[in-house]
């Protein structure tokens, strides 16, 4: 196995000291997450470090990485298959921002300032759910709440998994009974109250029967309301008054019924600037608004997308492709987990209808994972369409010498990476024989790199 930084080493680490290194987050085909110290004179990788890792790309000393305390400098040093950051290959010394992706033969690699939050090494699976080091801290604070509370309230963006959080609040109650879950933003207008807290036979037109409501559902265990502050002023009031006493009163009934329910409410909103617009109960924000959980977005826990990655390709028949895995550690993933599984399952009907051995970066939309953008002019200059007949502009050389090899010298996959129609590319190529060994000039998927 490759040298990695030990718990020990990492753990004399307690007067607060950064330590930061590399994360390995893809490296033999599959999901890895192995961490590396940078020494002061720096960290070289090559087959002599990475060598559990089995990359016949890699060049003995491939590349060398070295921290200044703010930024980290990278020079490749003179690999047969180049060394990469960000996607582009490095000429000399390059310095690099923390947080950069790190591409050498095969292997990906997150550049961190700060590896004591990946000292346990450790990405797991529970019940199919992936959960990094990052995600695991959010459901051990969830599950403290637990123990020494009623209530939680969990933000977060949308997708990033705020359920699971509850979930793991609910099983650190040890209670028997049931996480009833509600999504307040599904429930129609006006049917809240019924549904929350239940109607009795009569109760109005077409109740012929009975209904129990969730919070009569939830006794005794959790009560999950997701997106809370889409519930109306009035059924926030009835709710709280349910909290405060340990009553519901269904609708149509004449006596209340004890409950007794723990809360987790969860909300993308700022509830406190809902209270302050008069959008929410101020009383029931200070009954539920305490303790709060922020669950970190994707592109904070970042270690864990080589594993989703993998685990939705591999569900579609096919194994990921590191320039797949590459472009997804460097999108934003504003819809997180959501949006990321979506993309993926559809890139993998791509390659699948292609007959395709692999999901590969050029399977993936362009604008999957792309942070939303306001709407431009059309007449400005910037955003104005180019002249029908226009050809792109040509990337670098060095781009399409890289780009090639990734594609294993296939033109039609090279020139969708690139962004280029494959006349163009085909044209430029003819210019370069030099690289007639970089293409295959074949319109099929080319083999495995």
């Amino acid at each position: 196995m490759p040298q990695t930084a030990s718990d020990s080493e990492l753990s004399r680490h307690d007067d607060d000291t950064p330590v930061a290194g590399l994360l390995v987050v893809w490296s033999d085909g599959r999901p890895q997450l192995a961490s590396m110290r940078i020494p002061p004179p720096g960290l070289i990788l090559g087959r002599t470090n990475l060598a559990g890792f089995e990359d016949d790309r890699l060049s003995r000393q491939h590349a060398r990485v070295r921290w200044t305390g703010t930024q980290f400098l990278v020079e490749d040093l003179g690999s047969r298959n180049g060394t990469f950051v960000g996607g582009s290959p490095v000429a000399g010394e390059v310095a690099v921002s923390p947080e950069t992706v790190l591409r050498v033969g095969r292997s990906l690699c997150l550049l961190v300032p700060d590896l004591r939050p990946f000292v346990d090494g450790v990405v797991s699976h529970d019940g199919g759910v992936i959960a990094g080091p990052t995600l695991r801290r959010t459901w051990e604070a969830a599950a403290r709440a637990a123990r020494t509370g009623k209530t939680l309230l969990v933000t977060g963006e949308s997708g990033v998994g705020k359920e699971l959080v509850a979930k793991a609040f609910h099983a650190a109650t040890g209670s028997t009974s049931e996480l009833v879950a509600v999504n307040c933003a599904a429930i129609p207008a006006g049917v809240a109250e019924r549904l929350l807290f239940g109607a009795r036979k009569g109760a109005y037109s077409g109740a012929d029967r009975d209904a129990p409501g969730y919070l009569a559902a939830a006794d005794g265990g959790t009560l999950f309301l997701d997106e809370v502050a889409e519930l109306e002023l009035a059924v926030q009031a009835k709710l709280l008054r349910a909290l405060e006493t340990g009553e519901l009163l269904p609708l149509g009934a004449a006596r209340p019924q004890s409950v007794s329910v723990r809360v987790v409410a969860a909300t993308l909103r700022d509830l406190r600037a809902e209270v302050a617009a008069g959008r929410f109960r101020d009383d029931l924000y200070f009954r539920i608004g305490r303790p709060d959980i922020a669950v970190p977005s994707l592109r904070e826990r970042r270690e864990e997308i080589p594993w989703l990655v993998s685990q939705a390709t591999h569900a579609a028949g096919l194994p990921a492709h590191h320039s797949l895995v590459e472009v997804c550690l460097m999108r934003a993933w504003p819809g997180n987990i959501r949006e990321l599984l979506g993309e993926i399952g559809a890139a993998a009907a791509i390659a699948n209808e292609a007959g395709a051995t692999a999901v590969r970066a050029d399977d993936l939309s362009p604008t999957a994972g792309i942070a939303f953008a306001p709407a431009h002019d059309a007449s400005s200059p910037a955003t104005k369409a180019p002249t029908p007949g226009t050809p792109t502009p040509l990337p670098s050389h060095d781009r399409i010498v890289a780009v090639l090899r990734d594609m294993a010298g296939n033109v039609t996959r090279a020139a969708k990476q690139l962004g280029l129609h494959r006349n163009q590319l085909r044209r430029y190529l003819a210019k370069h024989p030099e690289l007639e060994g970089d293409s295959d000039a074949h319109e099929e998927p080319g083999p495995e790199a």
